[in-house]
């Protein structure tokens, strides 16, 4: 009777024995609202095969020797502009007629959330440059993000020609979304695949990911180049000013011509007199006496 009792004691041990150990040798990782992860399988004596994606706000355990790998997922943008915490420095291109301008701008995208797109992602780039770390991510960015975005601006940069592009806002705009055409298109040929995409895509409720957003500033010719073109516009006001008082001036001539035709020469100069209050008016009655003093009298 006592001997069950005995090995029912030793396998509840045991069990709790293996569970305990299991606890303390696995390991878990919780993956935030704003990231995407990957587990993979890897134990001491098995190959490293692909297990699951993890999905955003989710927390997973995993065994001794396995893998996760999180990168960042939702809105991420990608700044060129040479300040000091900008993923890239500013874009340099040339116009058609040869001039170097500057452009800084935003690109706003996300990292495909689809698993297999994913697994392809991270099997592809993400292992090769480390992109689940902070340093490894940036690094990625800059190849398969900036050199399509300086090529796609470098292309579309070259139908134009500076002063469209620096003064009329309408063929900015054109300029704008050719750039992001180019971006969209020269950003999948790089990277060989839809990994990154509009910020604004729901997985399961669009089919199509869309392409990344990309805003510009105007592009900006070199500080002479600048100069030049403020002192010619200076010029340009100068001589409408200058014009408008030649009218003015001419209008006034006319005016004093036809009131010499009517005056006569010594009407006219009488009238202006008077006009300037250079000559003393007084009433006088109707029959009235007026006497007439000379000066010094």
């Amino acid at each position: 009777m006592k001997r069950p009792r005995t090995v029912a004691a030793t396998v509840t041990a045991t069990a709790a024995l293996t569970a305990t150990a299991l606890l303390l040798t696995s390991c878990s990782t919780s993956v935030n609202p704003d990231q995407v992860a990957l587990e993979y399988n890897a134990g001491a004596f098995s190959s490293t095969e692909f297990d699951q994606c993890v999905d955003p706000g989710n927390r997973e355990y995993y065994g001794p020797g396995d893998r996760m790998f999180v990168y960042p997922g939702g809105q991420r943008t990608f700044t060129f502009s040479g300040a000091e915490n900008a993923e890239m420095a500013t874009s340099t291109a040339v116009s058609s007629d040869d001039l170097e301008l500057q452009v800084t701008g935003l690109v706003t995208f996300a990292l495909n959330p689809d698993c297999e797109t994913l697994r392809l992602f991270h099997e592809q780039i993400g292992l090769k440059y480390e992109a689940h770390e902070d340093a490894g991510w940036n690094e990625m960015l800059r190849d398969y993000i900036g050199q399509p975005l300086n090529r796609a601006i470098d292309d579309a940069t070259k139908e134009y020609t500076w002063r469209e592009l620096y003064t009329d806002p309408d063929a900015k705009s054109e300029w704008e979304r050719r750039v992001g055409e180019l971006t969209a298109d020269y950003i999948a040929e790089q990277g060989g695949g839809a990994f990154f995409i509009s910020p604004t895509f729901v997985l399961g409720e669009e089919e199509e990911p869309g392409d990344p957003q990309l805003t510009l500033q105007q592009p900006t010719p070199p500080e002479e180049v600048r100069d030049a073109l403020t002192a010619a516009q200076e010029a340009v006001e100068q001589t409408r000013a200058q014009e408008s008082e030649n009218e003015r001036i001419q209008t006034e001539l006319e005016a004093i011509e036809a009131l010499v035709d009517v005056l006569g020469p010594e009407g006219y100069i009488l009238y202006q007199a008077m006009k300037n209050g250079d000559i003393d008016l007084f009433p006088v009655p109707a029959g009235g006496n007026v006497n007439i003093t000379p000066p010094g009298n």
